[in-house]
Formats: structure tokens, C-alpha cells, sequence
């Protein structure tokens, strides 16, 4: 129970933060850990091959393996590794019109004639994006209310997207010379819900109100970006140095191994 308890503790932080916990503190501990583990590993190689030679082969040791973790990482896919990541993929409304010819989006313009029909598990993946543009979201004590400029109600039951006759559509996307890709558009028609709807009937479309079409962007995320340019390039980058000192270490050795085998002329009687 006592070391679930601090295990919880842990969890969830100090209970009074400041400067010193967890920010000072914090960078001491992960200071005392490279210098402990990477430390060690280089006390040994050093006693045995010399402080230039044991640092040399101690860092190649450790880049190598940030090398080959960080490889692992970035082609790992669903493997249930789960490295540094970035923003996950996400849809986020960025206006609301009556009409999709209306959108300042060009390709949204014939998104209902050119696009592919949204169906219910698309909806799905659409409708928190909806949720967390067009609902007013409930203040939170202590804290800055994040701007809205699209909310108009007050609760996600107060909106249908899935009525009949509704028009929905995803346009764009794909791959696009390889690494990047085209940009992806979502028109989902949305209506009010009729107001006092009996309990155990399915709500139906305010028929006093236009229904309106959200316009939303799909974001393709950054997954795999910090796993790329933070920890494989520069672990790349530090590993062929390291290789090159060894190398530069292997002909210092060759050139004065020459200079103290290389004969003395001796000078000869008479001379």
C-alpha cells in the first residue's frame, strides 16, 4: 500500500508547486541521472582504455543506440511502442455558412457535387469538431475562457447533424509528391432541433430555422515529426561524429606507433 501510495503521489505531482519542485528539482534529477548511468558506463571504459579512447567509445555506445531507438520509433507504426509524438490528425471548423459556394475555400465550393458523401462513421469523427466550435463551453474557475466566435448553442442536443435529407460531404486529401499532402475539406449541413420534443421521439429540425453548412479543415498532424527532427537527425548527427573521432583517434595511434619504430641512424665509426 506504501509504495502504491507514493507511486500515486508521484503521479500526480507536488501538491504545492514552485520553482524549486518541480522545476529546479526536476533538472537536477535528470542532470544525476546522465551523469550517473552514462557516467559509470565511461568510469569503466575509461580505466581500461584510457580517458580519450573510453570517452570516445562510451559516446559512439550511446549514440549508436539513440540511432537505432529513434529508427525504431519513427517505423514502428502500430507496434505498441509508444515514442515522442506530435499533434495528432484533427477536423476544426473554420466557418459556418448557408451555402458551400458561400465558403472562402475554393475546392468547398462543389464539395456536395465532387465530394464523397459523409457517411455515419465519418459524422462521428466530424461531430466532436462541431461540438467544440458551435457549443458554448461552461466557464472554468480560475481560468480564461477560450474565444468561440461560432458558438450559437448552448448544448449538443440543440443541433442535428444525421436529419433526413441532410447533406454532408469530405473533399480533397491525399498524398501529394510524396511528403505532403493535399488539403481536406468537410461541408456538414447542420439544422436546430425542434424545442420541446416529446420524450422517447426522435428530434427532428426546427422547421422556423434555416439549417446552415459548418465548414470545416482537416489538420494531417505532426505524428512523427519530433521523433524525426529531435531525436534521428541529431542522434545521426552525433553518431558519424563520433565514428570520425574514433577514426581520427585510430590514425593518431598509426602515426606515432611509425614515430617510435622508425630506425635512428646511427652515426658509424670514422664518420
Amino acid at each position: 500500500m506504501t509504495v502504491a501510495h507514493l507511486l500515486i503521489t508521484a503521479a500526480e505531482g507536488p501538491a504545492h508547486p514552485n520553482l524549486w519542485n518541480p522545476t529546479i528539482l526536476g533538472v537536477l534529477v535528470v542532470l544525476s541521472a546522465i551523469g550517473l548511468f552514462c557516467g559509470s558506463a565511461y568510469l569503466l571504459l575509461a580505466t581500461n582504455l584510457g580517458g580519450r579512447l573510453g570517452f570516445l567509445v562510451a559516446f559512439a555506445s550511446l549514440t549508436g543506440f539513440m540511432v537505432l531507438l529513434s529508427t525504431l520509433w519513427w517505423t514502428s507504426g502500430n507496434s505498441g511502442i509508444d515514442p515522442p509524438h506530435g499533434h495528432s490528425p484533427n477536423w476544426k471548423v473554420v466557418e459556418v455558412v448557408n451555402e458551400p459556394a458561400q465558403s472562402k475555400f475554393a475546392p468547398v465550393h462543389d464539395a456536395l457535387a465532387k465530394g464523397t458523401a459523409a457517411d455515419a462513421t465519418e459524422l462521428a469523427n466530424l461531430r466532436p469538431a462541431l461540438d467544440a466550435a458551435l457549443v458554448h463551453t461552461a466557464p472554468v474557475a480560475n481560468q480564461e475562457s477560450v474565444p468561440q466566435p461560432l458558438a450559437k448553442f448552448q448544448s449538443s442536443l440543440e443541433y442535428l447533424t444525421d436529419f433526413k435529407g441532410y447533406k454532408t460531404s469530405v473533399i480533397g486529401g491525399g498524398s501529394k509528391n510524396l511528403f505532403w499532402h493535399n488539403p481536406r475539406y468537410a461541408a456538414v449541413q447542420f439544422c436546430p432541433a425542434a424545442p420541446n420534443t416529446p420524450a422517447g421521439e426522435a428530434p427532428t429540425c426546427d422547421p422556423l430555422q434555416n439549417s446552415q453548412y459548418a465548414i470545416l479543415t482537416y489538420n494531417f498532424g505532426s505524428l512523427r515529426q519530433p521523433v524525426v527532427f529531435q531525436f534521428w537527425l541529431p542522434s545521426v548527427l552525433l553518431f558519424g561524429l563520433s565514428l570520425l573521432g574514433l577514426h581520427w583517434y585510430e590514425l593518431d595511434v598509426r602515426r606515432r606507433k611509425r614515430a617510435t619504430t622508425a630506425p635512428v641512424p646511427v652515426p658509424t665509426p670514422g664518420a
